[in-house]
């Protein structure tokens, strides 16, 4: 049967714009090379950062936002509003984040004294010196969140087609080793795996793997199931942040402070869900990543956001390694390699924050787009 889209991938991202063009009353097939959504969208920290993101990208950020509301709306998935907390430990983040508030204002960016901080992550002793609070940043369960999407969308008749290898994309015609289908549109979010599909774009913007050294951690009752806990490394790495003037003073402390999280290129970060609490992460680039895991980094990490939380040798629950796609030059991919084709790939660490913006573009936009 011939539909009005073929989605490739089933990832957030590919899941959002089922989601949205559904919708829109559209017939869609999914399909994916597993059987089920195993992918990157399960294995990172469930955190929908919209307001860490650059200027230039803030319009999509808000769009994916209230894709975000719909669909927990909708399909009923947990999803809290339950913000983003900075605490600063040193007078240069405290700065940056002064400086990000008087960019960005009060709706999105409220800054809090030392008690207030500690005590809102649950760590009232935590000597900060200051901190912030993003209210318009949202949590979500990853472990939940695609696969009760892709649940949801096959009960309202979404087609999907599982343990389907894309091999071929072209015209509107999708050829897998299982079959071919055909649509009137074909939107690829192929992750990394864009590579393989795509190689002349993955070539033109040097896409590789990115892999993160990822925990999950024993909760202590006092740490909210909902935190979402920032660093100073947080800070240095998202592009919001970035163009604050005393940025360049907080990366020369944290080179000369901390020089063990700015090797392993660290964001230093955790939110949590019921089960305990997610630690990350360190960032490795390859395109073909080796598996194995380093030790001390790992330790490093869970230690960091130890002190942060006042838990003394944090249990470990789960350990395991993150993979996304990543480019050194865009955040995000949208290509159109022919007039029924449009190819979406998140290439960093905010496919679940941008995921319905990049949808909408995706299934809206005109003409090739990077960010």
């Amino acid at each position: 049967m011939k539909t009005d889209l073929i989605v490739v991938g089933s990832g957030i991202v590919g899941l959002a714009t089922a989601f949205l063009a559904h919708e829109k009353g559209l017939s869609v097939r999914v399909i994916d090379r597993s059987e089920r959504p195993v992918g990157s969208s399960i294995m990172n920290f469930g955190h929908a950062c919209f307001t860490g993101q650059a200027d230039s990208t803030m319009d999509m950020a808000w769009v994916s936002r209230q894709g975000w509301i719909r669909a927990a709306e909708t399909v009923g998935l947990w999803a809290k509003n339950s913000g983003t907390y900075v605490p600063a430990m040193t007078e240069a983040q405290m700065q940056v984040l002064e400086e990000f508030a008087r960019h960005r204002g009060d709706e999105q960016v409220q800054l809090l004294e030392s008690k207030m901080v500690g005590a809102k992550i649950g760590n009232p002793g935590l000597p900060s010196v200051g901190g912030a609070w993003f209210p318009l940043d949202m949590r979500v369960n990853p472990r939940e969140a695609a696969p009760k999407l892709a649940a949801w969308l096959a009960q309202q008749g979404v087609i999907f087609q599982w343990l389907h290898e894309v091999r071929e994309v072209a015209s509107g015609t999708v050829v897998t080793n299982r079959g071919v289908f055909e649509a009137e549109r074909v939107i690829c979010c192929p992750n990394y795996f864009l590579t393989q599909l795509f190689p002349q774009l993955a070539d033109k913007f040097s896409v590789r793997v990115c892999t993160l050294t990822m925990a999950l951690i024993e909760r202590p009752k006092r740490v909210p199931a909902d935190i979402a806990l920032f660093t100073g490394t947080s800070l240095a790495r998202y592009d919001g942040f970035t163009g604050m003037p005393s940025m360049l003073k907080l990366k020369k402390e944290l080179k000369e402070n901390a020089p063990e999280l700015v090797d392993c290129v660290a964001n230093l970060m955790a939110t949590g869900i019921p089960e305990g609490i997610f630690v990350g992460d360190s960032h490795s680039y390859a395109l073909s990543p080796d598996p194995f895991m380093d030790h001390d980094v790992a330790q490093l990490l869970i230690d960091g956001v130890g002190e942060y939380f006042a838990i003394k040798n944090p249990r470990v629950i789960q350990r395991w390694q993150g993979r996304y796609a990543d480019s050194p030059s865009v955040n995000v991919i949208l290509e159109h390699p022919d007039e029924q084709t449009v190819v979406a790939v998140v290439t960093s660490g905010i496919g679940m924050t941008l995921s319905f913006g990049v949808a909408d573009l995706a299934l809206n936009g005109r003409g090739n787009v990077t960010f």
